[in-house]
């Protein structure tokens, strides 16, 4: 049998599609037989049929559930926003030819590369009560005292507050990236027009540069809530969702019913429902920008 030259593309990357085909399609159709079971780990003889039993619990009756969900958004909103306006202005300022500037981009780039396992143990040493930086400069300043130090990570009301600064310190450098080469790929023409038509600063920025940086920031903010979303190694290792449920978010609190309580059915089930808050939002979000560039 003659192959026909159209087709031997394809029968090369055959192989390869069939391996990813197996290493994401299986994983998603087993998860998702096993979130309809009330399979748990320490007792698989029991194992039977539930249906959406997993699902109705999560949604209507799991309190720590909802706390879980509830701080991922604030999680999610804060870090993308502070990294949204901290990446642009950092963005803006790069723009420009000075003396320094590649050190400079590549100093800000650092944070970025450092593995999530590091960054976590690095700011929980900074957030120390007894030893950290933090607190020992802000005794320095008299704001507080050696008795009464800031628990940073202890303290409920700071230690989702905690997590989102050590993110945004690592990701800031993410947005500023893809933001600075949106800037950098935009044309010099229409910036001469608007200085021929006397457009002030803000004007260039609010009429010439944003409209023209909105696939950048698009792009940026869309990559950087997926992954938000999906925020478990710097809980996991900085306050392990506490103190109590205070830092408690979504993703987590999968993990602990996996592979705490060994609940692996009540885990797929909290599993999708998180991919189907994260789907539904990139599509809102890609609609919307859709409808705002007609």
């Amino acid at each position: 049998m003659k192959i026909k030259e159209k087709h031997i593309p394809i029968l090369f990357l055959l192989p390869c599609v069939v391996m990813l085909l197996g290493i994401t399609i299986f994983p998603l159709v087993y998860s998702l037989s096993i979130s309809l079971t009330n399979y748990e780990l320490g007792r698989p003889i029991e194992l039977r049929f539930v249906g959406l039993e997993n699902y109705r619990t999560i949604l209507f009756e799991d309190q720590r559930f909802l706390i879980a969900t509830t701080n991922t958004f604030i999680f999610v909103a804060s870090t993308i926003t502070i990294q949204f306006f901290f990446g642009l202005a950092l963005a803006l300022v790069l723009n420009r030819s000075f003396k320094g500037r590649s050190f400079i981009v590549a100093a800000v780039l650092l944070p970025m590369m450092i593995v999530p396992v590091a960054t976590g143990y690095i700011w929980w040493m900074l957030y120390d009560v007894s030893y950290g930086p933090f607190n020992y400069i802000l005794e320095a300043a008299r704001l507080t005292t050696h008795e009464a130090p800031i628990k940073w990570l202890a303290d409920p009301s700071l230690s989702l507050l905690g997590v989102i600064i050590t993110d945004c310190w690592q990701y800031t450098p993410f947005m500023m990236l893809v933001l600075l080469a949106g800037l950098q790929s935009i044309p010099v023409e229409p910036y001469e027009a608007a200085q021929i038509d006397g457009a002030g600063r803000w004007q260039t920025f609010r009429h010439v540069t944003l409209p023209l940086l909105r696939s950048a920031i698009a792009v940026a903010i869309l990559i950087r809530t997926i992954d938000a979303f999906k925020i478990f190694d710097l809980v996991y290792l900085m306050t392990y969702g506490g103190p109590g449920t205070s830092s408690d978010v979504a993703s987590f609190y999968a993990y602990l019913n996996g592979f705490k309580f060994f609940r692996m059915g009540y885990a797929s089930a909290l599993s999708y429902i998180i991919l189907l808050i994260v789907t539904l939002f990139t599509t809102i979000f890609l609609r919307f920008l859709r409808r705002a560039e007609r």
